[in-house]
């Protein structure tokens, strides 16, 4: 396993009125993230919100190029992000113990906190295709060149790490500093994570191996 200090390019925030960053997402140009009781979209050139939704946003978020995927308490709701409303909702697989959230070919992704998993749903219906098991407790979900990341947060330690989509064994491993969590995770598809920043209220961009 390789294993390594994560490299925080940036830090974004605090941001006005957010206590807590859960999930996060990108669509290309902004970083959606998950604010309580708003999804905002954070420009992460110059560092500056650009729209907020009122929406509930509570866990993982997710983009699949069209529309936004948000938790929401024991549901995951489907967001038009320009008009800001719900199209539609399908039940969340930890039914209130979902974390983090991805897309990937054509499904979701969902991480489950405490028990260590990660399900790839149905985006239609909610139904559980299959289950990778994790090691630690999971947070944000991200998908990006085949691979699988995950990020964790147990106590004040928390990381990045790689694992292998069918045996789940972890493969890379970066340690963010002391204090400094993990909740949502996203790739640009490129060298850079968006990682949420839970009660800090921050969202930072870590370089990505390669």
């Amino acid at each position: 396993m390789k294993h390594s200090a994560a490299e925080i390019l940036r830090e974004y925030g605090p941001f006005p009125g957010v206590d807590d960053v859960a999930g996060v997402t990108y669509d290309g140009q902004r970083v959606w993230f998950a604010a309580g009781d708003t999804l905002k979209a954070l420009d992460p050139e110059s560092g500056k919100t650009q729209r907020s939704i009122d929406v509930a946003a509570h866990a993982g978020t997710a983009f699949d190029g069209r529309h936004l995927f948000q938790i929401a308490e024991d549901r995951i709701q489907k967001i038009d992000p320009d008009t800001g409303r719900v199209l539609a909702t399908i039940p969340a697989p930890g039914g209130g113990g979902d974390s983090g959230l991805a897309w990937a070919e054509g499904t979701l992704w969902v991480g489950q906190y405490r028990e260590r998993k990660i399900h790839q749903v149905d985006p239609e219906t909610g139904a559980i295709l299959r289950t990778i098991e994790s090691k630690r407790f999971v947070t944000g979900v991200t998908w990006v060149d085949g691979e699988l990341w995950h990020g964790t947060w147990e106590g004040d330690e928390s990381d990045v790490r790689r694992i292998d989509p069918q045996t789940g064994e972890v493969l890379e491993r970066l340690d963010m500093p002391a204090g400094v969590g993990v909740s949502g995770l996203e790739s640009d598809g490129g060298d850079r994570f968006f990682c949420g920043g839970g009660k800090s209220g921050k969202v930072r961009a870590v370089r990505r191996p390669r």
